[in-house]
């Protein structure tokens, strides 16, 4: 998804970009990797890749989660190191800092706490990917390997299937599932008070083209996000909004809700020069757009 929605970025022709999609170029083949590397000799490197779910899919497949996640980083890292590329742009996840804070969380906080168990595989994948392009630079300054680390995301090319997607494409689909088939009621997992910040791709997006062009006041660790975060029911509220769904919610109790609070602070990026700009009730009606017209067919 996030790689999709850079190369629909509006600055994107200003580059010339290599965008191999996995039937191309398996990223857990180390020599595959190299190679491809050697090959194209890029200028940077962004590393957009991963394999990503909900908390259903990270609760069902904690193993793939962690060995894809960190064969696909280690490999997209080292390989470049090898071949000599200076410039890199890791993606990493919020789901790296420790859980149960209720403050936002700084980059420092990195390896500070306990990790979520729920997606626990795919995030320690995505520390030791950080932290390797960390002890990289660290050993060679000339390598300047740094890490963007986005709060949650949903967008155009999200995923829908309700045993792979994120929170709001799975609000997304569940709701306009209720309103086609007049049901009155639609589950909502927990009591619906957890707090979640989801950015728009698109502004994700954005702030990778802006990394690219201003990668030398790039911090070596930034968050990249909203500043400010909404409950689990008001993300069900405004998807009901935008689709004109008048049906109730009816909340499970006995569902598991991950962290009470997940919220990235934004000082940091702030102060590089950049702030997201869309809105939940229009990100949430762009990507509602893309729905329809991607998986309604």
């Amino acid at each position: 998804m996030v790689g999709r929605n850079v190369l629909e970025h509006s600055e994107i022709g200003d580059f010339e970009i290599l965008a191999p999609r996995s039937n191309e170029l398996d990223l857990r083949d180390f020599d595959a990797v190299t190679s491809y590397l050697n090959t194209h000799r890029p200028d940077m490197l962004i590393h957009a890749a991963g394999k990503v779910g909900g908390i259903q899919a990270n609760m069902r497949e904690p193993v793939s989660f962690l060995m894809d996640n960190l064969d696909m980083g280690r490999n997209i890292v080292w390989a470049a190191h090898e071949v000599g590329i200076k410039r890199l742009i890791n993606l990493g996840s919020s789901c790296m800092y420790p859980r149960n804070h209720s403050e936002p969380l700084r980059e420092e906080m990195v390896l500070k706490g306990e990790l979520e168990p729920t997606n626990e595989g795919y995030a320690l994948a995505k520390v030791v990917t950080a932290r390797l392009c960390e002890y990289i630079m660290r050993e060679d300054a000339s390598y300047q390997y740094k890490t963007l680390i986005p709060c949650n995301i949903y967008g155009r090319h999200d995923k829908f299937d309700p045993a792979h997607s994120h929170l709001v494409p799975a609000i997304i689909h569940k709701v306009h599932q209720a309103k086609q088939s007049g049901q009155e009621t639609v589950e909502i997992w927990g009591d619906g008070t957890a707090r979640r910040e989801f950015m728009y791709a698109g502004d994700l997006a954005d702030a990778v083209v802006r990394a690219v062009r201003n990668f030398d006041s790039l911090p070596g660790y930034m968050n990249v996000g909203l500043g400010h975060d909404h409950t689990i029911n008001e993300y069900y509220q405004a998807a009901a909004d935008v689709m004109g769904y008048t049906g109730e919610f009816v909340h499970d109790l006995s569902k598991p809700v991950g962290m009470a609070r997940k919220l990235v602070s934004v000082e940091r990026q702030l102060a590089w020069g950049w702030k997201a700009q869309h809105g939940l009730r229009e990100g949430i009606e762009k990507t509602y757009s893309y729905y329809l017209k991607e998986h309604q067919q």
